[in-house]
């Protein structure tokens, strides 16, 4: 049994990291998919800036949207949307399949837009409108702005993706949002089954902390952090206030493993895969850390119930000198800021295409 499909089995959705223009047409996605057991696909400001501002794939494309009179962010995410239906429309059948729990594809909101809660609302509203697909997640941060955003857009009715959280507390903090905007659905007599994820960013605390991490804990900050915010995910399902709306009809906002590419290269490729293994959560995974897994990749113990070790090995990093509030905060605006960089290149790159076209 290939590694993926024993994930697969286990409970945990794979979901690519990566979506290009020739990966759909090439049929590679639709492989992975019947291949290796890919239920979704997710996307985020970098990756649109490799795929569109780096290759000459979408070069035809934007010149016709140019001579239609299209511009700047609007160009880019006809761009983008056009991409997005199309992955779709491959996950589909999974998303009927499972009756809607799987199968979802994810444009993001302008990250220009991170603090901006009411224009992060509107966006994410066209967008949803534009994509016209029941199995398409808007992409929100979970700033303290972007909460707010969050909440009115599953009571708007839209899937979201909540993403760049870092921590267990970022982790409640989005997850109370959803609560809340179910909650008002209801209140509104409104069907309370909108569905979310809840992405947790994992590889970037073992980049942050480097060096500056004991030999023995170097490459277990990101795993501890994640198996610590599962101990909560399970604590918020299994609550008095989750289980009034479950029994309403909503369903999980499930925890998402995101930036489970392995940054070190002394490090085992497969690292967050395999010790992120957990039923009823979803693992998006860089198109080169899923062919790595499905090759040479192997399951570990599933993450238990409390956590395991998370909670030892946090308290060792903070007897370490690491202050991990005050580092969640810190990699959560970083996140922030690199998604503005990698948007602010696209745009300039495109505008470069557009007048050299």
């Amino acid at each position: 049994m290939k590694p993926t499909r024993a994930l697969s089995e286990l409970g945990q959705s794979l979901w690519l990291d990566h979506i290009t223009r020739d990966l759909i047409e090439s049929g590679t996605l639709r492989r992975y998919v019947e291949q290796l057991s890919v239920t979704g696909l997710t996307s985020n400001p970098t990756i649109l800036d490799g795929a569109i501002s780096r290759t000459g794939a979408y070069d035809a494309e934007i010149g016709r949207l140019a001579r239609a009179g299209r511009s700047g962010e609007e160009l880019v995410f006809e761009l983008a949307l056009q991409d997005i239906v199309r992955a779709a429309d491959v996950f589909a059948p999974v998303h009927q399949r499972t009756a809607g729990f799987d199968g979802f594809v994810s444009i993001e909101v302008s990250p220009l837009l991170a603090h901006d809660g009411a224009a992060t609302v509107t966006q994410a509203k066209e967008l949803h409108r534009r994509a016209a697909r029941p199995n398409v997640f808007v992409k929100i941060p979970g700033t303290e702005e972007g909460l707010q955003a969050i909440e009115e857009a599953i009571f708007s009715g839209i899937p979201v993706n909540v993403t760049l959280l870092f921590s267990r507390e970022h982790y409640l903090a989005a997850a109370a949002a959803y609560q809340r905007g179910l909650e008002r659905r209801l209140a509104a007599g409104l069907c309370p089954d909108v569905r979310s994820v809840a992405s947790l960013f994992v590889s970037r605390w073992d980049v942050a902390a480097g060096q500056k991490a004991p030999a023995g804990l170097r490459n277990r900050l990101g795993v501890a952090i994640g198996r610590q915010a599962y101990q909560a995910y399970r604590d918020v399902l299994e609550s008095d206030r989750w289980q009034r709306l479950a029994n309403a009809g909503a369903r999980p906002q499930r925890l998402l493993f995101a930036s489970t590419g392995t940054k070190d290269p002394a490090a085992p490729d497969v690292l967050y895969v395999r010790e992120l293994a957990a039923p009823n959560t979803v693992d998006t995974m860089p198109e080169k850390t899923l062919l790595a897994f499905a090759d040479h990749g192997d399951l570990g113990d599933v993450i238990p119930r409390s956590g395991g070790d998370a909670e030892e090995l946090l308290a060792a990093f903070t007897r370490s000198g690491f202050d991990l509030r005050q580092l969640a905060s810190a990699l959560q605006e970083e996140g922030a800021r690199s998604f503005v960089a990698s948007w602010t290149s696209l745009m300039s790159a495109v505008g470069e295409k557009v007048r050299r076209l």
